[in-house]
């Protein structure tokens, strides 16, 4: 069974890494600002579009609202930039959010923190994964009319690459997301070079189109509900950027300076390609419509019509700026597809690390605390996978609906860090006498205090316009979180206060009065013979043999066979009349329970040890059912007596031909920061 799971696993994942290698996977920044930031950075895909898209409602006289709707999302993103900074130098270990809320705001706001990121961070695998397929899917019909078996696939392959450790999925997502950088910014460039220099005109595909505007005129209140409406969609630039807080620990030292350059490097990026795309949509003339069928008008005033498909902002805006078809326009619409695909990376790599510190503090599963074989927190991965597949699913990879799920649990936990941070810096400057020092501290809660304020006040926003449109299945998905985790905790506290040691005598440290042995028997062998020989080493106060008499012949033969051999130890043979094997044994050991409270029953079950998988199917079947029921019985302890068969020495001798040889059962949890040292050598002082 090894065998057959382990070579597709190696091919598949690789070869496993020891667990003092952990320091070769740590990013430099240059591989951590693809990992990390390739959610942020590729929303300058989607993120002017959508600003857009609200905007239309109005008409086109309400795109000229779109720069200063940009303006606030530049505002906003070097806020949260500048507040995070603050975040990975006070916090390292990688809790981020979730760490910053628990330790100052309590465990319920921590909790809350940790249910928000965790939605977050599935919507940003499933609305990064849908909207890369449907912008494939303008070139390629195929993925479009499969696009959810399509998406799925790509969620497949992506948990692959992940499984494969940090590093390496971090250096195959290097290129693209370079070259989509340096397109956007090489578009920018060239853009501004032919318009302020050139003095040239520049028209996008859809620069001649009118905007039907559903309500035209909009005043007042109205309009402030709109332009609120479309700064929260542009608020999707800002998804993933608190996960560099939560990945700290895959950074190379120092850690935490690391970890803030690549913050405000992507903060950079993404603020100009975000300002450059919509500044270059003005100039172009581009033309959005939530429902570009009926609502976009050709110049004769007639409606696009059913067939029309209608490109993405920064698709329109390359058509313009390179030309559309040229050779720079398509790397970039490749790329852009492409970045779009690998922004879920940032999920897969903030999940698995906010599930491990999460499982470390007990509110998920401890399982998720355990690094793989490619020191990855794999279970993670797989379960972030999952959750993501079912959503894409249940949505139909629909972009448009999913994003309106969106950003509502990020600004749940930016609003709640900040908060905790700015009771961080109160804590620290009671205490604090050192006059520099405290003036950094000072600097550090005003610039954390305005981070809380105005992301509070986004979120009010973001709740308030988007909360019909969907975002209430994302506040669900918190409550499902939160409850569940919340019952996890409850759970492990209550075991561990079960199975804590109490400090005088108690009832599990008195030795039993006796100990009584039975031996499992079913033919007379040498498995038979190996676990009657070890049972009597074990000096019991009495032994004996147990066997089930479902065919009187067998039995006869049993019992005629060990009165031959003139074996010590006497045979008891209980009747079956259903044949059944598991009951009788269970009645039995519980009625020598029944009779002696204070007795230990001790049960020797002879056992093979094969090597083929198949054979597991063959053999061991009753053994298994009977140890799971015995589990059940207080105060009987089961012995599994091992007899090797020659199936299981040819296993052994195939494994140790294998170049590394990676026993089962060695788990490595938690972050390992350097390797051990060597023994330091003697020295001969004369």
């Amino acid at each position: 069974m090894s065998k057959l799971t382990d070579v597709p696993k190696r091919i598949l994942i690789g070869r496993a890494l020891r667990s003092d290698r952990l320091g070769e996977t740590l990013l430099p920044k240059r591989i951590a600002l693809p990992v990390f930031a390739s959610d942020p950075l590729s929303s300058v895909a989607y993120a002017p579009g959508e600003v857009l898209l609200v905007l239309s409602v109005a008409g086109v006289s309400a795109y000229h609202f779109s720069p200063w709707i940009a303006a606030a999302v530049v505002v906003l993103m070097f806020t949260v930039v500048a507040s995070y900074r603050q975040n990975v130098h006070a916090y390292p270990s990688g809790g981020g959010d979730y760490e910053v809320a628990n330790t100052n705001l309590g465990p319920k706001a921590g909790l809350t923190v940790a249910s928000a990121l965790l939605v977050d961070y599935i919507l940003t695998v499933a609305v990064s994964i849908s909207s890369g397929v449907e912008n494939l899917g303008s070139a390629i019909p195929f993925v479009i009319e499969n696009k959810v078996a399509c998406a799925v696939g790509i969620i497949i392959l992506l948990t692959m690459m992940n499984l494969r450790g940090v590093r390496e999925s971090g250096k195959l997502f290097a290129i693209p997301t370079y070259v989509f950088v340096g397109g956007v910014f090489l578009m920018i460039l060239w853009g501004a070079f032919r318009g302020l220099v050139l003095n040239e005109t520049m028209h996008s595909p859809t620069s001649d189109f009118k905007i039907k505007a559903e309500h035209q005129g909009l005043a007042g209140f109205a309009l402030v509900f709109l332009l609120l409406r479309a700064f929260s969609s542009g608020c999707a630039a800002l998804t993933g950027v608190e996960a560099i807080s939560n990945g700290v620990p895959a950074f190379r030292k120092p850690k935490s300076k690391n970890a803030a350059t690549t913050l405000a490097l992507m903060g950079g990026l993404a603020v100009t390609m975000f300002c450059g795309i919509i500044g270059l949509a003005m100039a172009t003339h581009v033309k959005m419509a939530e429902f570009p069928e009926t609502d976009l008008l050709r110049s004769s005033g007639v409606p696009v019509g059913q067939g029309y498909v209608q490109n993405p902002v920064i698709s329109q805006v390359a058509a313009a700026v390179f030309g559309d078809g040229t050779f720079l326009f398509v790397v970039l619409a490749a790329a852009t597809a492409l970045v779009l695909f690998l922004a879920a990376n940032t999920a897969y790599n903030g999940f698995p690390l906010l599930g491990s510190i999460l499982a470390q503090d007990r509110y998920l599963p401890r399982q998720l605390h355990t690094r793989g074989d490619r020191l990855a927190f794999s279970n993670g991965i797989v379960l972030l996978a999952g959750a993501a597949a079912l959503l894409v699913w249940i949505y139909g990879a629909d972009s448009t609906r999913l994003i309106q799920l969106y950003i509502v649990g990020v600004f749940v936990s930016f609003t709640l860090s900040q908060t905790g941070m700015v009771r961080h810096w109160n804590r620290h400057l009671r205490t604090e006498k050192n006059v520099a020092k405290r003036r950094h501290m000072v600097r550090s809660r005003a610039i954390n205090a305005f981070g809380a304020f105005f992301t509070g006040l986004v979120l009010v926003v973001v709740l308030a316009t988007k909360f019909t449109h969907g975002a209430w299945v994302a506040l669900l998905g918190m409550v499902i979180f939160f409850a569940v985790m919340t019952a996890i905790r409850r759970h492990y506290d209550r075991v561990a206060e079960e199975i804590a040691a109490a400090e005088g005598p108690s009832d599990d440290s008195v030795r039993p009065s006796r100990v009584h042995s039975i031996v499992l028997v079913s033919k007379l062998h040498k498995p038979t013979l190996r676990a009657l020989g070890y049972a009597k080493l074990m000096r019991s106060d009495t032994l004996e043999a147990l066997s089930i008499s479902v065919d009187p012949a067998e039995t006869k033969v049993l019992r005629e066979e060990w009165e031959r051999r003139g074996i010590n130890v006497p045979l008891k043979i209980l009747d079956s009349p259903y044949r059944e094997i598991t009951r009788p044994v269970i009645e039995y050991v519980r009625g020598l329970r029944t009779e002696n409270p204070r007795d230990a029953v001790s049960i020797y079950i002879p056992e093979y040890v094969v090597g083929r998988w198949y054979e597991h199917l063959l053999h061991n079947q009753s053994a298994l059912r009977l140890k799971g029921r015995l589990l059940f019985t207080p105060g009987v302890m089961v012995t599994s007596v091992p007899y090797q068969l020659e199936s299981s020495e040819r296993a052994k001798k195939r494994a140790k031909k294998r170049a590394v040889y990676q026993a089962p059962g060695a788990v490595r949890r938690g972050p390992v920061d350097e390797r051990p040292k060597e023994p330091a050598k003697p020295t001969n002082k004369g």
